[in-house]
């Protein structure tokens, strides 16, 4: 019974441990909300854990902040923005971003990074199909499918979003349209680690309750 329940302890360690390090491995972040602004299309009070997946909009009246370990990401008015951990994706409006750990954003096909590991400030905007970025501290580099250049500190450009949309500047389905909510805290690595523990842990306590000896063929 004491061999049994060493190897139940250690076959638990051994998949609780590697969850619990890459957990720990994954960006963590806060969203402040400024107005009525929502997560995974859901409103939000004042504050939520966001975690990378997550859909943040905002309203004509409304701003929200994600606050990242070196990385702050102001979601402006009238925006829809995923939340990728390193970087965000921005659907629609525009965001301002103050980071120290290259953090991206991507704009359909165009991808806007800090040039170096420095302090760097800079806004894009993407409301008609067109990119606008501009930086406002350090300087960028973008990369679209036309190639990539490096913008100066100070300086703004426009890029062409490169992808197809209809008449009214909305996005044609299927051509990177918002997906629904998905990326919630139940999906989280935390979440799956505190499970898997969850359960090893009853399997291990009913097999040690058990007033049955296990028979030597079993």
């Amino acid at each position: 019974m004491k061999r049994a329940l060493l190897k139940i302890v250690s076959c638990l360690m051994a998949v609780i441990f590697p969850v619990a390090m890459f957990a720990a491995d994954q960006p963590a972040a806060m969203l402040y909300s400024h107005g009525s602004a929502m997560l995974n299309g859901s409103s939000i009070t004042r504050a939520s854990a966001i975690f990378s997946g997550d859909m943040v909009q905002t309203t004509k009246d409304s701003v929200a902040n994600i606050n990242a370990t070196g990385s702050t990401v102001l979601v402006l008015n009238d925006s829809i923005v995923q939340y990728q951990g390193t970087g965000v994706k921005l659907e629609h409006g525009g965001v301002t971003i103050s980071t120290s750990k290259l953090m991206a954003t991507h704009a359909g096909t165009v991808t806007v990074l800090p040039a170096s590991g420095a302090w760097t400030e800079f806004e894009v905007r993407d409301t008609d199909g067109t990119v606008r970025i501009a930086a406002r501290k350090g300087d960028l580099t973008i990369s679209d499918d036309k190639g990539t250049m490096t913008l100066a500190q100070g300086q703004e450009t426009t890029r062409d979003e490169g992808q197809p949309r209809d008449k009214k500047g909305r996005k044609r389905e299927g051509a990177g349209s918002v997906p629904g909510a998905t990326g919630g805290v139940l999906d989280s690595p935390v979440a799956i680690g505190v499970g898997a523990a969850i359960i090893g842990g009853v399997t291990a306590w009913v097999l040690i309750k058990s007033d049955d000896p296990a028979s030597p063929v079993n």
